[in-house]
């Protein structure tokens, strides 16, 4: 079961973080202010070094704003205060479901092998690759899945969060990037667009 990480100077957000998501298994360790978090990890932009993790701000702060600020310095999702302790769970337990990708570390697509366990790209000659998270994440949903469509609003959503503040060509862009990336795959899968509704990916070896 993860471990989350609970940072907020409020004893009673703290308690009542505590409680809820304890109460679904989660390990809590809860720090009362950044310096002490700092201690521990590092918090947003800085707690990348130590690998990606999943991150859910909690804010008084409500303007679009400061949402996007949030997202820029690295955060995955955003809840404002004061929220439902019922939707601060289902947040964290949809957060997390996105970061783990599927129940397999391991998914194949054609000839290649994606290791969601460590996020690089396994390729035929044995050679090992990194994407950009988001890149790799959006790879590895469509891998997942082949054959099932997938709308921009969906991928969205799974991928980036419901409170993400940018537009759905952020999905083209970034399927742009996937198929210059593995165009010399092209004869073991293949993005398709389904024009007017999203993509699907279709493989055409195993």
């Amino acid at each position: 079961m993860p471990k989350i990480v609970v940072v907020d100077d409020d004893s009673h957000i703290r308690e009542l973080v505590r409680l809820y998501l304890a109460d679904e298994g989660y390990t809590i360790n809860d720090k009362s202010n950044g310096a002490d978090a700092l201690a521990y990890l590092e918090i947003c932009a800085s707690l990348r070094e130590f690998g990606e993790m999943p991150i859910l701000m909690i804010s008084a702060k409500r303007e679009a704003s400061d949402r996007i600020k949030g997202f820029k310095l690295g955060t995955d999702d955003y809840l404002v205060k004061p929220f439902d302790p019922v939707e601060l769970v289902f947040r964290t337990k949809s957060l997390l479901k996105r970061f783990k990708l599927s129940a397999t570390s391991l998914i194949s697509i054609g000839s290649i092998v994606l290791d969601s366990k460590n996020y690089q790209v396994i390729f035929p000659d044995g050679k090992k690759t990194s994407l950009p998270l988001k890149e790799f994440e959006l790879l590895s949903k469509l891998g997942s899945y082949s054959g099932q469509l997938f709308t921009r609003n969906n991928l969205i959503e799974q991928i980036w969060g419901l409170d993400y503040e940018g537009d759905e060509r952020t999905v083209d862009v970034h399927i742009k990037r996937l198929r210059e990336r593995f165009a010399a795959y092209e004869s073991d899968f293949r993005i398709v667009t389904v024009r007017g509704l999203g993509y699907r990916l279709e493989v055409f070896a195993d």
